[in-house]
């Protein structure tokens, strides 16, 4: 393949051709028989080297064949008295494949000049850096443009019946699957040899409609969920419905009965409510091909690990690790935490952003050479939608998502709750109350990072001197559900929720209310404003619902009446936009994260 990227695969490597000039401070694309600047810079217009010319001869060991091809635009002969950067008039005189050298500038002038493009390269990599696998994908389609054809064959994609490109100016959410299928030499003893692999890991990738900030959630595969129906295409063009599935893991969203990436796009859409634009797909060689091609990525342990599972071995510290090693760490769960796919995340979040801060602190972006190779490495483990099956495409996208700061990059895992159905714990279930506000956060833009983004003081009105009231315990809570809504059914369903999943035993049914309501309202007395709290928080009840009295009630009941607002028992009336509190989130920058 040429510099030019096209025919002759193999005549010359891209990534030799790309030579740091110290005349001019950048690198330069140097082709075979074609003039360039000296190293020492440009003469002066009085230097009698003005008009000279020189030919680069070719690299030894390229094999030059076939009939000389026509010198790209950039380095065709120039026209000195064009000025500088315009292309010579043709019949100057001037041989194909040199050109003449305009006189040198000022060497005031050119240090400013030089000052300005180092630091505007320390502020590229800067913002690259964003701290998550896609995003370094996304980098090398906005960097590696010299090499087009060569790495759109690598690309693989999937069509999907989808149509809902990322645009300028609005939310762009990608979804990253990591599958653990195990083609490839040397992952013959990963994954499962039976299928085509499952979603292992799942990252939803959320950045704001201003670029002000991004949002990475993980997905825990072992997360029970329904699998909506979903159409896939065949390779012979025609397409077939795979049929959902009710209360199953997550990872059965990709590999299982056919289902392809698209599945998993639209599991994800129906479990947070946002509309995906694009997704990723990655095997086990990316994990390996990446990290070795930017050189290793630093990890910290706080304590030894001997992983049986991943055969990975690590003393207490930091460590640089790639290829097989890197494999292994963000496989290995028994040795960490809880011993759970929830602790291998934290392994994984780390992994990803410390990949990230490595392109920051290393040459990996302005040597063409290691480019070169984390282009070949992402590109050959990578599947796309048909939407950015495209380099170029890619490099658009990379060009826009790179205006979020790194700072206000944060990773956070989806919050979930051990399944109370299992008496060995093995899956686990959305946690609403805290994921809810989550996805309401996402779904209207709001950084986890920015002002704003915490819960606000637990204040009142002025009542209870400044301060909440402390919510009564569950088993004390008296409650009188009445039905005031449309949806038949919703007061028992209500009450045997209270009852069985916490214990409000003291809640009774108190049938249909007199009139129907749009909104849901609880009235307690001055007495009980402990026992509200408590049902507040548990149904998710808005301010305006809790109606107080003036009068203590004793013994009497709160009477909660259920509005056409009540969707289902255990899903909240209102869902704030808030951080929950218990919510753990890692900012890509932060490089003290050390599992434990």
């Amino acid at each position: 393949m040429d510099a030019q990227g096209r025919g002759n695969a193999g005549e010359v490597d891209p990534a030799d051709q790309w030579v740091y000039n110290p005349g001019t401070g950048s690198y330069e694309l140097r082709v075979p028989g074609v003039q360039h600047a000296p190293a020492g810079g440009y003469p002066k217009p009085d230097s009698a080297a003005g008009s000279a010319t020189r030919t680069v001869p070719p690299r030894p060991g390229r094999v030059q064949s076939g009939p000389a091809r026509r010198a790209p635009a950039e380095a065709r002969p120039l026209d000195p008295a064009a000025g500088p950067g315009r292309a010579a008039r043709r019949g100057s005189g001037t041989r194909a494949g040199h050109r003449e050298v305009p006189g040198q500038r000022d060497r005031r002038a050119g240090s400013r000049r030089k000052q300005k493009e180092r630091a505007a390269r320390r502020r590229k990599v800067l913002l690259w850096t964003g701290g998550s696998f896609a995003l370094v994908l996304l980098l090398i389609g906005a960097t590696a443009w010299y090499a087009l054809d060569r790495l759109n064959g690598n690309l693989d994609k999937v069509a999907v019946p989808y149509d809902n490109p990322a645009t300028s100016g609005a939310p762009v959410n990608l979804l990253f699957i990591g599958t653990d299928q195990r083609l490839g030499a040397g992952n013959e003893g990963y994954g499962d040899a039976e299928s085509a692999g499952h979603a292992d890991t799942t990252v939803l990738l959320h950045f704001s409609a201003d670029r002000s900030h991004a949002t990475a959630l993980s997905i825990p595969r072992d997360l029970i969920v329904d699998i909506p129906d979903c159409e896939t295409q065949q390779k012979d063009g025609s397409v077939l419905t795979v049929p959902g599935a009710t209360g199953v893991r997550f990872n059965e969203s990709y590999g299982v009965n056919g289902r392809d990436p698209g599945c998993t796009w639209s599991t994800v859409e129906q479990l947070t409510g946002l509309e995906i634009n694009h997704f990723m797909l990655a095997d086990f060689n990316a994990v390996k091909d990446l990290s070795t091609a930017v050189g290793g990525v630093e990890v910290c342990v706080a304590k030894d690990i001997d992983d049986r599972k991943s055969h990975l071995q690590l003393a207490a510290g930091r460590h640089v690790i790639e290829g097989e090693q890197a494999l292994a760490f963000v496989r290995t769960r028994d040795s960490v935490g809880h011993g759970s796919d929830l602790s291998r995340i934290e392994l994984q979040q780390q992994f990803l952003g410390s990949m990230a801060r490595s392109l920051k602190s290393g040459d990996t972006l302005t040597s063409p050479t290691k480019l070169w190779d984390l282009a070949e490495a992402a590109t050959n483990a990578l599947t796309v939608d048909t939407g950015i099956g495209d380099i170029r495409k890619l490099s658009d996208l990379a060009r826009d998502l790179s205006q979020v700061p790194v700072p206000d990059i944060s990773f956070v895992m989806l919050p979930v709750l051990d399944n109370p159905d299992e008496t060995v714990r093995a899956t686990v279930v959305l946690d609403e109350a805290n994921a809810l506000p989550l996805f309401r956060m996402l779904q209207e833009g709001k950084s986890l990072t920015g002002p704003g983004a915490e819960q606000a003081a637990d204040t009142d009105d002025g009542k209870n001197g400044g301060k909440k009231p402390e919510p009564a315990p569950a088993a004390e809570v008296r409650v009188d559900v009445y039905n005031g809504g449309t949806k038949i059914g919703a007061a028992q369903e209500t009450l045997t929720w209270l009852q069985t999943s916490h214990g409000m035993h003291l809640a009774s049914n108190a049938g249909n209310a007199a009139e129907s309501q749009a909104t849901t309202v609880l009235e307690f007395g001055a007495d009980q404003s402990g026992q509200a709290a408590t049902l507040k928080k548990l149904m998710g009840l808005p301010d305006n619902a809790l109606q107080e009295q003036a009068f203590d009630a004793g013994e009497t009941p709160m009477k909660l009446v259920l509005g056409d607002d009540f969707r289902a028992a255990g899903k909240p009336i209102e869902i704030p936009a808030e951080k929950p509190q218990d919510l753990q989130a890692v900012t890509a920058d932060d490089e003290d994260v050390c599992a434990s």
